[in-house]
Parts: C-alpha cells; sequence; structure tokens
C-alpha cells in the first residue's frame, strides 16, 4: 500500500462547513485516471483536486480535477483550495501557478487574509435553450451558453434563484454541462451582493455545487458589461453559500476569497 497526502479544504469560506469542500492530494507521479476517478468517488466531494510538482516546467505543478463521476476542464473552488495548501507548506512564497489540460495556466496568490485566484474568461454568447429552462424552472429572461459546457440563465430577482428546484435528472439527460442561474443581488443581511447565482452540475454526478470558482469564469463578463463595471461581489445561494469578489481584468477574471482546511490526513491506495 502506498500512503498519499490528502486535504479537505472548505475554499470560498471564512469558517468550517461554508463554501465549497474539496479534496486536495499531492501525488509523486500520475495514478492511472481509473485510479484518479476512483479516488474521486471514494472521496464524494464535488471535487478532488491531484497535482503533481513540475520544477523547470511551465507552472509550478500540473492540476487536474475530478468528481465523483468525470474530469472537468476547469475547476475554481479545488485550484483556490490547492493555492491555499501549497501556499501554507511554503510561507514565503506569495504565488503559485498551475498547468491544466484545458484551462492553460491557473495561479493563486496571496491577498490580504485570504487569495486571488486567475482564470480565464469564458464569455457566454446568447442561444435559445428550452429544454434546460424548462427543467431548471422559474421565468428565466435571458440565456445564454459557452461552448465549454457551461450554460447560463438568468432571473430577474434573486428570490427567483434561491427559490429554484431544478429537475435534477432531466438535467442529466441532457448531458455533462455545468447549469448556472443567476440574477441581481438584493440586501438580505449577511448576503447582501451585488449579484446570486446557484449552480448544478447532475450530469458530472454533483446535483447543486455549493460554490464554483469556474461559473464566475463566465458570469464575470456578463455582469461586468450589464452593471457597467469591471469589479462587483458575488453569493453562491446554496445552502452552504459562498461569497466571492469578482475583478474583470481584460481576458482574465480574477475571484478573491478565503480557505479554512478541515481535514488533514492520509489515504492509503
Amino acid at each position: 500500500m502506498t500512503d498519499t497526502r490528502f486535504v479537505q479544504v472548505d475554499a470560498f469560506a471564512d469558517r468550517p462547513f461554508t463554501g465549497n469542500p474539496a479534496a486536495v492530494m499531492p501525488l509523486d507521479a500520475w495514478l492511472p485516471d481509473a485510479t484518479l476517478q476512483a479516488i474521486a468517488a471514494e472521496n464524494n466531494l464535488s471535487e478532488t483536486a491531484f497535482l503533481v510538482a513540475t520544477p523547470g516546467g511551465a507552472a509550478d505543478h500540473d492540476l487536474r480535477w475530478f468528481t465523483p463521476a468525470v474530469e472537468v476542464a476547469m475547476c475554481g473552488h479545488a485550484t483556490l483550495a490547492s493555492g491555499h495548501v501549497m501556499l501554507g507548506d511554503d510561507p514565503t512564497r506569495d504565488r503559485v501557478t498551475f498547468a491544466t489540460r484545458k484551462a492553460g495556466i491557473l495561479a493563486v496568490s496571496r491577498a490580504g487574509d485570504g487569495y486571488a485566484l486567475d482564470l480565464p474568461v469564458w464569455a457566454p454568447a446568447p442561444r435559445a435553450m428550452p429544454d434546460i429552462a424548462a427543467a431548471m424552472g422559474g421565468d428565466p429572461v435571458e440565456a445564454l451558453h459557452h461552448d465549454s459546457g457551461y450554460a447560463l440563465l438568468v432571473y430577474r430577482t434573486a428570490a427567483e434563484i434561491r427559490a429554484l428546484a431544478p429537475d435534477f435528472r432531466a438535467l442529466a439527460a441532457l448531458g455533462d454541462f455545468l447549469f448556472i442561474a443567476t440574477a441581481p443581488g438584493d440586501d438580505a443581511g449577511d448576503d447582501a451582493t451585488d449579484i446570486v447565482s446557484r449552480a448544478f452540475a447532475p450530469g458530472a454526478g454533483v446535483d447543486e455545487d455549493p460554490v464554483t470558482g469556474s461559473a464566475h469564469a463566465v458570469l464575470a463578463p456578463y455582469w461586468a458589461a450589464r452593471l457597467g463595471r469591471n469589479r462587483f461581489t458575488a453569493f453562491q445561494a446554496s445552502a452552504r453559500g459562498g461569497h466571492l469578489d469578482c475583478t474583470l481584468a481584460g481576458d482574465r477574471v480574477i475571484l478573491r476569497g478565503r480557505c479554512v482546511t478541515v481535514i488533514e490526513g492520509t489515504m492509503r491506495l
């Protein structure tokens, strides 16, 4: 048996049991894909991040992410969690970079008492999606799409977002998409924010994702244009909930948030 480091981190969270949990597993070398997928299924979190150090490479580490069911093209919260772990290992460093297979080079930097996550902009384009709208429910006023597998539905109010009860079986039948619902924010106490959203990925084995960094790579260009400014606050209104600070910087999206380590141990493979 081989002992493999395991760290579980609540990302986009300032206390345990909020934000989005991710497993971070540094490896000496890549394991077979089937083993990586089996580990992610065993962890049963929305994402498990696997990373392998690449001294002298294009980035500090190679990074891949798996849900319990599939490998994904980009995951923001597990990248933030990976940065939290790597920068925690080396307090002298302020930035760590990750090479990914489909999202390019991503970076996590220290930012005050949290971190800044650098993602590519994935700007959505209008597209009629009546099947998705029917499965999501409510009365969306806009529908947009990005070819990386993101569907965005825009609603009038934050209350509509919180009230959504999607048909997960119908959404799963539509394929491995991230389905995002969004609306302007409101003044709901601690959740007061410029925008709200929820995100669902039943085709990837995750009915509702608690706080989705990659969704904001799609949301940021849409809301920056609509709000008329490049920086705004966001709240993902899942049961766990999570706050993000979003900045559109050219062809990059910078997401700021905090992380909390909740479990550290060893997985025996």
